[in-house]
């Protein structure tokens, strides 16, 4: 921890080779870029204010952290939120987790969260910690995987029907409870949550300005979709200047139709951040 207090930074993302990165804020002493699984538990002990880490791995590490904001993102760029299902081969002819029989062999990534998971439902099953390619496992190693799956189809590839959900998780920001009680770290904390926030928010997101004409400028209020109400501003020559933020993938319909309704000289200006 660095004396001056200043929050130190942890990522959930793996680089290649780059353990490391810079960021372009003074707030900021340190970037580590590491395994996901790691980072609750070095959070919670200390050694880093804030990190970015799944909630899966928070709970699977048992890590004892501030959750302070949930991140909308994943691979498919939609919804942000993820699954950790209990998973058969398709032949099986297992539908439901009860009809698996005793002592049935389970692999995953997850043993603490598969262990609870059927302690809970009352299934007494074997639960055998997988590296990796867990789905490849069945039916040789293993009978059944708890797995991770955004959309399901990495296991319906490899004959795989999905029984159950164990959880939901997503990507959360996460702070180290004595820096958060901590006055000083605690307002740099929150600055760094909004400014990660505005970043995310900007995603998929353009600035779109124009010109038009007084009179066709309710025309084109009129179509124009907006995160809030477009800002329009009065031109020396009576006209009007018209911004917005928009979606970015409305834009091949949107601007044919601004142009057809009266709008000049369009704008589509890439956004780094929207602060709401």
């Amino acid at each position: 921890m660095p004396c001056s207090g200043t929050p130190t930074f942890r990522s959930g993302a793996q680089a290649d080779r780059e353990y490391n990165a810079r960021i372009d804020d003074e707030r900021i002493s340190q970037v580590a870029i590491l395994r996901p699984q790691e980072i609750g538990k070095y959070v919670e002990e200390g050694l880093f204010d804030v990190g970015i880490t799944g909630l899966d791995w928070i709970q699977e590490t048992d890590s004892d952290v501030e959750i302070l904001a949930d991140f909308p993102y994943a691979k498919t760029g939609a919804g942000g939120t993820l699954r950790i299902v209990l998973a058969v081969l398709k032949e099986s002819g297992i539908s439901s987790p009860r009809d698996l029989p005793p002592d049935t062999r389970v692999a995953t990534e997850y043993p603490n969260i598969a262990r609870r998971y059927f302690e809970k439902i009352g299934v007494p099953a074997r639960v055998i910690v997988s590296a990796g390619a867990t789905e490849a496992k069945v039916p040789n190693i293993v009978d059944a995987v708890v797995e991770i799956t955004e959309t399901g189809s990495t296991l319906r590839a490899h004959g795989l029907e999905i029984i159950d959900d164990v959880m939901v998780t997503s990507t959360k920001l996460v702070a180290n409870r004595d820096s958060w009680a901590d006055p000083e770290k605690r307002k740099l904390i929150e600055e760094i949550k909004m400014l990660l926030l505005a970043a995310l928010q900007a995603r998929g997101k353009v600035l779109l300005k124009m010109n038009v004409a007084q009179a066709k400028h309710l025309d084109i209020l009129d179509i124009l979709p907006s995160i809030d109400s477009p800002t329009l501003n009065s031109l020396a020559n009576g006209d009007f200047a018209i911004e917005t933020v928009v979606e970015k993938q409305v834009l091949a319909e949107l601007i044919p139709r601004l142009k057809e309704n009266g709008a000049t000289g369009i704008l589509e200006i890439p956004l780094g951040k929207v602060v709401p």
